[in-house]
């Protein structure tokens, strides 16, 4: 048998599937902060957060038992697509008119955007200060906006997947993406910042 830490998300949930237990442990262990970090970021707030994050994983369990799991994709796509519904879910049965209410103490400073950039020492401070500013501008986007920015540039999703993952068509994932430039770069000229990464 494969060691885990040798075997891809999609091999795990397979595994698992086959009732090895420890392969979702696994599983677990390497998705789970980035998805809460994910939700976090659509929600706004933790608690909730912490909710959704447990609801998309007992989702996820019942999905891989009822065989309702095909590894043609990537896992965390997959994972995504599952949150995205429950954080849709959520709101529908909450019965909330925006999807989001920014809150003071989250500033989208609860995951890095040091993956995202080529860094040096020379630059590191300009840097830190550019994906601060972003962080802000992204908080002042509307929440489907907010969120295919965040699947594409911190999650490194294809806008297929962004597209597979909100359910929505390429085309209006990009239309999103499209709007949420647009309107960082007005919230940046109106905030007078310079946002050249060295």
């Amino acid at each position: 048998m494969n060691s885990f830490s040798q075997m891809t998300n999609e091999e795990l949930a397979l595994s698992y599937v086959e009732g090895n237990n420890r392969a979702f442990d696994e599983l677990l262990r390497r998705t789970q902060s980035e998805l809460f970090t994910y939700i976090l970021c659509v929600v706004h707030d933790e608690e909730m957060a912490n909710d959704i994050f447990q609801e998309t994983f007992v989702k996820v369990i019942m999905r891989l038992h009822h065989g309702r799991y095909e590894a043609k994709g990537k896992f965390a796509a997959w994972l995504v697509r599952i949150a995205h519904n429950v954080i849709m879910d959520w709101y529908r049965d909450h019965q909330q008119q925006n999807l989001v209410e920014v809150a003071t103490d989250n500033d989208l400073s609860n995951f890095g955007g040091e993956d995202v950039l080529e860094r040096n020492i020379e630059n590191a401070y300009v840097n830190d200060q550019v994906m601060s500013d972003v962080r802000q501008l992204m908080n002042g986007l509307p929440p489907m906006q907010r969120e295919v920015v965040y699947m594409r540039f911190f999650q490194q999703l294809s806008f297929r997947e962004i597209a597979e993952a909100t359910g929505v068509s390429i085309n209006t994932s990009l239309g999103r993406m499209r709007y949420a430039l647009l309107n960082m770069r007005r919230m940046a000229r109106d905030n007078r910042l310079e946002l050249c990464l060295e």
